[in-house]
């Protein structure tokens, strides 16, 4: 599911007085200075057992049944995945299981619960706000690598190579590292023959993806758009394509780790 329509989901859902929404946020971020002895193993252990001595006090047994039902599904999920954290957790969860919402995100988050009749989504909204659907283009001659990412985290990649015998962008649906001088069968060129032939074809070359990189912005929905390259490649991409783009960030790019991607463009 999107997470703008999980969000619109949630945005929704009204409980009753036993049968409440958990909230999560969780700061699991090694890189935090305050995170630096695995604290978050005491802010979460705290922040359940809180709840959890609230409601045996106040002696309402149905909702201390349903907060101890979401309790144990909740730290399965976490014990499941700690060793595979990023550097927050959101998390929405009902006792009834019509809401279950658990993700790891790349980006900090302010240590929050909360226990009520609706789902708290202040810092869901800020973060997907900050960081909506975007649509990472890099660019490097004739090749061209597309990261999807939404709230820091990456949805989907693709990658493009130009055959230079035939003028046709091929798409690999795996990870790819394209050779900038082979041809089709094989055939390389000398890299000074090479680059004779993309100065005087890239405006061609760009503007046969252009179309391409536009419909996978429209239907994959992208808010943002941002072109990574060298400068002749990365402006000529932009000024081929219809979509507008928010940003040209002249770097070269696409042979780093997708994750170092998103953190040199996003900081």
């Amino acid at each position: 599911m999107e997470l703008i329509e999980e969000m619109e989901k949630l945005e929704k859902v009204r409980k009753d007085n036993t049968n409440k929404v958990f909230t999560m946020y969780l700061n699991t971020d090694p890189s935090d200075p305050e995170q630096q002895g695995g604290e978050w193993k005491i802010h979460f252990k705290n922040g359940l057992q809180n709840f959890e001595h609230y409601l045996e006090e106040d002696e309402n047994k149905e909702e201390l049944k349903n907060f101890q039902q979401i309790r144990q599904k909740v730290e399965r999920f976490v014990r499941g995945n700690e060793q595979n954290f990023r550097k927050g957790i959101i998390l929405f969860a009902t006792a009834d299981e019509e809401v279950w919402f658990a993700e790891r995100v790349q980006m900090r988050l302010k240590t929050e619960f909360f226990w009520g009749s609706i789902p708290v989504l202040d810092q869901f909204n800020r973060l997907y706000q900050s960081f909506p659907k975007s649509g990472l283009i890099l660019v490097q001659q004739d090749q061209v690598k597309v990261i999807e990412a939404e709230i820091g985290e990456i949805t989907d990649t693709a990658y493009y190579e130009l055959d230079i015998e035939t003028d046709h962008w091929r798409q690999f649906t795996g990870p790819h590292k394209a050779d900038a001088s082979m041809g089709k069968g094989g055939k390389s060129l000398k890299q000074e023959d090479f680059q004779d032939r993309y100065e005087a074809n890239k405006q061609r070359w760009y503007k046969s993806i252009a179309p391409k990189l536009d419909k996978r912005a429209k239907d994959n929905g992208w808010e943002e758009i941002y072109i990574v390259g060298g400068s002749d490649a990365s402006w000529e991409i932009k000024a081929q394509m219809n979509k507008s783009v928010d940003q040209v960030i002249q770097k070269n790019l696409l042979e780093q780790e997708e994750s170092k991607v998103l953190e040199d463009v996003f900081g």
